[in-house]
């Protein structure tokens, strides 16, 4: 078990059902997912089952069981973005990406993710990858994007 799993649970020592939100939303930020490990321990400092702790981190789409990719892709679905066809941008990288929505590539490189809104309405439709926005994106540059980072990536293999 991670020592920063312990030392979050140490920070809620009486804790009991009330405090599970709070307890998975701080794992999470710490270790970046909820493990299944995370999870068995968590059950047993609040005397719950695993099943009880699951059914309530999935019905919150905040939370994460999988560790993100190398390169997470956020897809925003707020209005500007949607009118400007961010759904077409989605299916795109659903198709090249061949996961869906919450998912990590097999090989660990991309992750996806569908957001609410980014906050970058001028720029829609708009995906961010670790933090950095790109503007207008269409489905053809949304694949080439895609391709340049795997370019990148195979490039980076081959220098090592």
């Amino acid at each position: 078990m991670s020592p920063a799993v312990e030392t979050i649970l140490e920070k809620y020592k009486n804790a009991n059902r009330d405090q599970l939100i709070p307890l998975l939303q701080e794992i999470q930020e710490s270790e970046g997912f909820l493990s299944r490990d995370a999870v068995a321990r968590i059950g047993r400092h609040l005397r719950l089952p695993a099943s009880k702790i699951y059914g309530v981190a999935t019905f919150y789409n905040q939370f994460r069981f999988l560790p993100n990719g190398k390169h997470h892709i956020q897809v925003c679905r707020g209005t500007a973005c949607h009118v400007k066809g961010s759904a077409k941008v989605l299916d795109a990288l659903k198709r090249e990406l061949k996961i869906e929505p919450g998912a990590t590539t097999r090989d660990g490189l991309f992750s996806l993710e569908v957001v609410a809104c980014i906050g970058a309405c001028g720029l829609a439709p708009v995906i961010s990858i670790n933090g950095e926005f790109h503007a207008n994106m269409t489905p053809d540059a949304t694949r080439k994007l895609l391709r340049d980072i795997r370019r990148g990536e195979e490039k980076s293999h081959a220098a090592h």
